[in-house]
């Protein structure tokens, strides 16, 4: 097991959110940081305020490394339009983040888990790469005989979450259709995220 999964039991209490919205989360009985001074009231600077946005945002994707993370910041930065939606839409273009929005796992890691282990094709074409990123209209699919897994019929019956609108799903033949990027209103965060702090944090 990798750091990365190990972490993941931490980043909610680390951040002081329920930042899947899970109802299992060890932030719903413990809403307070970890460690013998988890509790802090001092206010919080412009630059933390900056930092725990870029927390947020990184962790929710499933915790997303900090390379790889600027890495799609400076390519949203680079594109034409607001940098704050190009930023998420580029994160909801990656192939395991959309895993995730067709529920075909129940964790943004369980997605990545999957992609990771080949057991999700993109045009009927196997991919391996979590981060790889999606075209409007690019179908994807669970394939093989883990279309009937049952970590995945699991989660595709769970009532946690609803498939949002730029997303369409086959349930019973696990696959789906990328429709569109979505807007940041669009997306169906549990939490409040604020890309555009995220950006003020990378443009100091």
């Amino acid at each position: 097991m990798t750091k990365r999964v190990q972490a993941k039991y931490k980043i909610d209490r680390r951040l002081r959110v329920n930042l899947w919205g899970r109802p299992k989360s060890p932030f719903n009985t413990r809403n307070y940081g970890p460690g013998q001074h988890g509790v802090n009231r001092s206010k919080p600077s412009d630059y933390c305020l900056q930092l725990h946005a870029k927390q947020k945002l990184k962790g929710y994707y499933g915790n997303i490394g900090e390379k790889q993370f600027r890495r799609i910041y400076k390519e949203a930065n680079r594109r034409r339009g607001n940098t704050s939606e190009n930023l998420v839409e580029l994160l909801e273009r990656r192939l395991d983040a959309v895993v995730y929005r067709m529920k075909f796992a129940i964790t943004v890691f369980a997605a990545r888990q999957l992609v990771n282990h080949g057991h999700v094709a993109v045009n009927g074409k196997r991919v391996d790469i979590p981060s790889y990123t999606l075209k409007d209209g690019d179908e994807v699919s669970v394939i093989g005989k883990m279309s009937e897994n049952a970590n995945v019929l699991t989660a595709l019956a769970s009532g946690e979450r609803d498939f949002p609108d730029y997303v369409a799903v086959e349930e019973k033949k696990a696959k789906g259709k990328f429709i569109r990027a979505p807007k940041f209103v669009d997306i169906p965060y549990p939490v409040e995220m604020e890309p555009n702090l995220v950006v003020e944090f990378y443009s100091r």
